[in-house]
């Protein structure tokens, strides 16, 4: 839905509001004439030729946010949105899939002006276009308080690509993280973006998944990872990278950095590619989390990465779900981690590989020197009836016996663990200890087990979890 036009309310989420005759598109924001004010003080911010800037500014600071937005809504000519406005003093602006459209947008852009508390404005699938766009990025150049902003899925194309290039290019935002997920971006987006990206130092955080990069698309982007100093998560994830532009983009991380997390899941780009990401692993020393998942990456791509296992030493996470590498795959990668004593890596996901008993032995002889990895796979063929009855024994249920026999509850068996002696403990040092202990042995896969019961998802274990259930 797009709010161009004048909108009758149809929910209660929806103010009624008399839309006001505009004689032009392009009408400033100056022509909101505020309300009487009320006592709220707003800090100053810098002079700006913008689009969004009001005659009096005394009166545009003090002036109410609600009484500010609805103003705005009735020079738009558009329904106020009402969560809008009852959220206006929290930090976090959930506006995705209400439908805004470019006017729609323009009103919550004026109301953000001068809007100290929220931090992070979600504004996914609301058909903002290169206009509504345009409005947000004006309003961030007086807005120093917006931090993190989404607004993926808006059909932005080439010349929103060209408007957020300008943005980026100034460099005087507060904006650390923007997602621009499926947005129609191709090849000429890409050079757009990646020039502007090559000096900007504030965005540490950008989501360009689901998007139309390939080839072309691949060069640029490695060509900006080679020189930019900001980012630390990018996500090129559902893009259409082939051997050539997936190479380039390789070869620009290589010297990176500064980024930490990377994702190139669901790209197709098969075998060839793997080298250069051998390559990337033997070479960068910042990456930490590397998602290259659906990529039709074979044994002898594992073969490739392997590689590079061999030697990294910042690597935590590889994520290779959704590939066609088996067991003998597997075993590569696993060999690689355990003869690289330096090795960091905590989670090896090769979900869909089904391993068997005499690789669960090799895994065993990994544990033991690297007790924080956890590899993820998809099922144990051909276990004998009691390796099955080891690997699947409760492990809460060992745990309550131990602490029955020691008359002490169970809650006290884990804060022993901790050297804290509290009721929390991150998952890392959690897993670690699990393995370690010998009070009750467990195995890599039962410990996972007591994680997931235990797990706040925050990276913290909650001992506390465990008087609302039974073992």
């Amino acid at each position: 839905m797009d709010n161009d036009k004048p909108l009758q309310p149809e929910t209660e989420d929806e103010i009624e509001i008399e839309p006001v005759r505009q004689s032009s598109d392009k009408m400033l924001y100056c022509e909101a004439e505020p309300p009487p004010t009320v006592e709220k003080v707003k800090p100053a911010q810098e002079n700006s030729e913008t689009d969004l800037e009001i005659e009096d500014d005394e009166k545009f600071f003090t002036t109410g946010q609600k009484e500010l937005y609805l103003e705005a809504c009735k020079l738009m000519g558009v329904v106020p949105v009402s969560y809008f406005i009852r959220n206006m003093e929290e930090s976090y602006m959930n506006l995705n899939h209400h439908g805004l459209g470019p006017r729609g947008t323009k009103a919550i852009a004026i109301a953000l002006v001068s809007n100290p508390t929220v931090t992070k404005l979600e504004l996914e699938d609301n058909c903002i276009m290169e206009e509504g766009v345009l409005s947000l990025v004006e309003m961030l150049q007086e807005n120093y308080y917006l931090q993190e902003m989404n607004i993926s899925n808006n059909h932005l194309g080439l010349e929103g690509a060209r408007i957020i290039s300008d943005f980026f290019e100034r460099n005087s935002s507060s904006i650390w993280s923007l997602e621009l997920s499926g947005n129609d971006f191709k090849e000429d987006s890409a050079a757009l973006l990646c020039q502007a990206l090559s000096t900007n130092y504030r965005i540490k955080k950008l989501d360009l998944s689901h998007n139309q990069f390939s080839d072309v698309g691949g060069e640029h982007l490695g060509q900006m990872l080679a020189i930019n100093v900001g980012l630390t998560s990018l996500d090129l994830s559902w893009n259409n990278f082939h051997t050539r532009g997936a190479v380039a983009l390789c070869n620009g991380l290589r010297g990176n950095v500064t980024l930490t997390k990377l994702d190139l899941s669901m790209n197709g780009f098969g075998n060839e590619v793997a080298l250069a990401l051998g390559e990337v692993l033997r070479l960068n020393s910042c990456l930490v989390y590397l998602d290259i998942g659906g990529n039709d990456i074979g044994n002898e791509g594992a073969s490739k990465i392997s590689k590079g296992l061999e030697s990294n030493e910042s690597l935590r996470v590889l994520k290779l779900f959704l590939n066609p590498i088996n067991m003998d795959g597997a075993i590569l990668l696993i060999l690689a981690i355990k003869r690289n004593p330096k090795s960091r890596m905590e989670e090896l996901d090769i979900s869909n590989v089904l391993v068997s008993e005499q690789f669960m032995k090799t895994l065993d002889g990994v544990y033991a020197v690297h007790p924080q990895l956890d590899v993820v796979f998809k099922a144990v063929q051909g276990l004998s009836p009691k390796k099955t009855i080891f690997l699947l024994t409760n492990p809460m249920k060992l745990i309550q016996s131990y602490a029955d026999q020691h008359k002490i509850t169970i809650v006290d068996f884990f804060k022993s663990l901790n050297p804290t002696g509290t009721m929390k403990m991150s998952v890392d040092e959690f897993q670690k200890v699990m393995i370690e202990q010998n009070k009750v042995p467990l195995n890599q896969y039962q410990v996972r087990e007591v994680i997931k019961k235990l797990d706040e998802k925050t990276g913290m274990v909650n001992f506390s979890f465990l008087n609302t259930m039974k073992p």
